[in-house]
């Protein structure tokens, strides 16, 4: 049943990263996707690295650890609807939408982690998802958004 669920996951994240990526800006959408990806790789190995959480099921990667599906699908994906609904929100609207999205992906995974084989805690708890992704979610929208800002000051000034 878990490997059903993972093949579901794969189309559903594919359908969506597709669908995302449809919209103008493409390279900012894409520069999101990437950045998001490189991040949670790096801190998902980490915290595999040292057996806070573990995947007993995998998809696709039998010599990996870490999810795969996971660090570079689903969670890049998410990043990227929740910087595209935020693209044009205030500060106040921001964090309310990423406690929205974070909180979703949370009992997502608590959800699977209760009934599926697909993770187990290790060290690891609900609330360490809750904050770290939703810090991740923060800092990668910041990142991006000062990128553009100095991008388009950098075109500014070779105009004049």
């Amino acid at each position: 049943m878990e490997k059903v669920m993972l093949w579901g996951l794969l189309i559903l994240g594919s359908v969506l990263l597709q669908v995302s990526l449809r919209k103008l800006p493409f390279k900012e959408w894409l520069f999101v996707y990437l950045l998001t990806s490189y991040f949670s790789i790096a801190i998902g190995s980490i915290i595999v690295e040292e057996n806070m959480l573990t995947y007993p099921i995998k998809l696709l990667n039998k010599h990996f650890d870490s999810s795969l599906l996971f660090e570079y699908l689903l969670f890049p994906v998410v990043c990227l609807f929740f910087y595209q609904t935020t693209y044009r929100s205030t500060t106040f609207n921001t964090l309310l939408q990423g406690g929205l999205y974070t909180t979703s992906l949370t009992i997502i995974e608590v959800t699977l982690e209760k009934y599926t084989d697909l993770i187990k805690y290790n060290t690891w708890t609900w609330l360490h998802t809750l904050l770290s992704v939703f810090v991740l979610m923060l800092f990668i929208r910041a990142i991006v958004k000062l990128i553009c800002k100095r991008n388009k000051a950098d075109i500014r000034n070779e105009k004049l």
